[in-house]
């Protein structure tokens, strides 16, 4: 059978993360929400998503195909029925289509011809940026039994101080020494070839993913992804990092979201409640206004490629787009428009041009190329974004 995730109508409600990327390849938990059903149906899968970032996540179309929501995280009992849905069978989440069959000669999909299979257990699902960092704890969870069944962790070092040692899993070429390891409040996941360094502190769930690392001293709360290649220091809890992106040094990094190769300056903060203790509000692309969170507690959002300088102060709830470059004194405004280059002082353009020189210098320490594809949906990014800044 062939799988091909679609993002549904939530793309614009998970903005600025979506802007570089299909639904599919959030991370959340250990695992992108890709991974996580790939893991589960044993079958790569496709996406189908917005236009301009199909040259980079195509569409592979059989004659039989299974089409599914990418905002839905999978389980064992969805999994069983996406594996056996027939032709014109659909599952039914409330008012929303989980999944279902079609085939390649169909032009258009009128669900009132369809069987609808309602779907009545728990399932998680990321409707807003905020989900990520707020569903995160269910998620490490999630992920953790689905990638260590039947399998046994590396041995723990004598050095490390361990609480409920039972719920820490090491992959392969992890490195950690004279760490404390609490993992009675939720699991701990250590991936393969990461690194812990001295003095560390760590309190479940967490999940450090492949070649990712965790600097000296560093004090962490659950529930707190770092993803591949990332790096982490001074005290963070309750965040997701998506992938290559960097908090290395001391300042706070709290109920926040950072997407990939972002870069946070050394001593820099973020405020997660407000003064008040009312309910934090955040910029919504798809209302184009600050849409109530339901959340007491709520950092930063940061999309690929932003970066901001030492001692920068974000205020509670801040939104920060796309190739943003942030420095200065005082606290910038709570939602920052892609392609911004200042601070609190004020904000000019940042070309895609000098933009692009950065990414490729960035992703080249790395080992990684700035392809033309990404330049492309760049470019996109600061096209559709430009109404947003004050050019």
């Amino acid at each position: 059978m062939n799988y091909i995730l679609f993002d549904g109508t939530v793309r614009n409600a998970l903005l600025p993360f979506t802007f570089t990327r299909p639904v599919a390849d959030i991370r959340i938990g250990i695992l992108t929400i890709r991974e996580k059903w790939e893991k589960y149906l044993g079958y790569t899968t496709t996406t189908l998503t917005e236009e301009y970032l199909m040259e980079k996540y195509p569409m592979v179309e059989m004659e039989q195909n299974i089409m599914i929501n990418a905002s839905f995280l999978p389980n064992p009992i969805l999994i069983d029925m996406v594996q056996n849905l027939n032709p014109k069978e659909a599952i039914l989440f409330g008012e929303e289509i989980i999944a279902f069959h079609t085939h390649n000669t169909q032009e258009d999909i009128d669900f009132d011809e369809y069987e609808l299979i309602e779907y009545e257990g728990d399932v998680l699902r990321i409707e807003n940026t905020w989900d990520i960092f707020a569903k995160n704890d269910a998620a490490i969870r999630e992920d953790f039994e689905l990638l260590t069944e039947d399998r046994f962790s590396q041995p723990i070092p004598k050095s490390v101080n361990v609480i409920a040692p039972e719920n820490i899993f090491i992959e392969e070429g992890a490195k950690l020494e004279f760490v404390t390891l609490n993992a009675s409040t939720g699991p701990i996941y250590i991936g393969k070839n990461a690194e812990i360094m001295e003095g560390s502190v760590i309190r479940g769930p967490f999940a450090l993913c492949e070649e990712a690392q965790v600097k000296l001293a560093t004090k962490v709360y659950g529930a707190t992804t770092v993803g591949p290649h990332c790096r982490i220091g001074g005290e963070v809890n309750n965040s997701v990092l998506f992938g290559y992106s960097n908090k290395g040094h001391d300042g706070f990094l709290g109920n926040s979201v950072l997407g990939e190769w972002c870069n946070i300056g050394a001593d820099s903060n973020n405020s997660n409640l407000k003064n008040n203790y009312e309910e934090v509000r955040l910029w919504s692309y798809e209302t184009e206004g600050f849409a109530r969170t339901g959340l007491q507690f709520c950092g930063l959002m940061m999309g690929d490629h932003s970066k901001c300088g030492i001692n920068t102060m974000f205020n509670t709830g801040t939104v920060v787009g796309v190739s943003t470059n942030i420095f200065g004194s005082g606290f910038p405004r709570n939602f920052v428009p892609s392609f911004s280059w200042g601070g609190a002082s004020g904000f000019t353009t940042y070309i895609t041009k000098k933009a692009f020189e950065t990414a490729k210098i960035v992703m080249s320490r790395r080992h990684v190329e700035f392809t033309e594809q990404d330049a492309k949906i760049l470019e996109h990014v600061f096209e559709e974004t430009k109404k947003y800044r004050k050019e």
